[in-house]
């Protein structure tokens, strides 16, 4: 089981270091999965990612206040807002849009409700 937590772990890093580059990949939620993961498979690297310069600090105030900064509400929001536009722009069904934009904004209220540090 320790080999699937820490493929997973390495999958979800990988993907959430190229969510940094990448406005419409959500960065920091794959950080708290690739973290989740490494704290079943492998200590060296969970402690290596809680400590990253970068990276540790997104994941320790997520774990200890539940709190999202003020700049990745932002950016997440505008991603979203982009995301959706980019649907319209490519032609999407109403019924498509709807449901993106249902889902979006739900995300959305959920991110703007949790704590800022």
């Amino acid at each position: 089981m320790k080999v699937f937590w820490l493929v997973s772990g390495l999958a979800a890093l990988g993907l959430g270091i190229v969510g940094a580059f990448l406005p419409l990949l959500p960065t920091v939620p794959l950080l708290l999965l690739a973290a989740f993961c490494f704290a079943r498979s492998s200590d060296r690297l969970h402690d290596w990612l809680i400590n990253h310069r970068q990276f540790g600090p997104y994941i320790t105030n997520w774990r200890e206040r539940g709190a999202i900064g003020q700049r990745s509400k932002i950016v997440a929001s505008l991603s979203m807002i982009l995301a959706l536009a980019l649907s319209w722009w490519m032609g999407f069904s109403g019924f498509v849009l709807g449901l993106q934009a249902i889902a979006l904004t739900l995300v959305a209220v959920f991110i703007w409700t949790r704590p800022s540090y």
